[in-house]
């Protein structure tokens, strides 16, 4: 079985490809199908961050109270990564190329070294302090991706 860091790890590959596809889409001026890829990496992205907050982190930070700070700096992170995507579609709704593309850099770079920081440290930590108990973690985290 999957432990957390694998899965989540795979999360953020799903998602770095989605950003590809929607910055391709971009860079050759399909703006329609850059809408679609844009839903898609939105919902791909909302619900990751949403099997982190609502799930992962306050579970992690129960069992072990020093992950806090180093969730609370995910969360704030989460929150600027939420920001740039909400730019990026007002660019695209713009048809605004240079600006959509622009922030889309940023975006891959600010997503880059905070998966670095999960894939590194909180997902092994959690696979760590859940230990057996990881799989009734998994199966939550991976329920709210339903309920989206």
């Amino acid at each position: 079985m999957n432990g957390i860091k694998d899965t989540m790890a795979e999360a953020h590959r799903r998602c770095d490809r989605l950003l590809a596809e929607l910055e391709s889409a971009v860079s050759e001026g399909n703006w329609e199908s850059a809408a679609t890829d844009l839903q898609a990496f939105q919902l791909a992205m909302t619900e990751h961050l949403s099997m982190e907050e609502d799930a992962l982190f306050p579970a992690l930070e129960q069992q072990a109270p020093q992950a806090q700070g180093p969730t609370r700096v995910m969360c704030m992170e989460h929150t600027q990564i939420r920001q740039l995507i909400s730019d990026m579609s007002d660019a695209l709704g713009a048809s605004d190329q240079a600006q959509f593309l622009g922030m889309s850099e940023t975006l891959m770079m600010l997503m880059q070294q905070h998966n670095m920081k999960e894939e590194q440290m909180l997902y092994p930590m959690a696979d760590s302090v859940f230990g057996d108990d990881r799989a009734q973690i998994l199966e939550r985290m991976q329920s709210l991706t339903a309920e989206s």
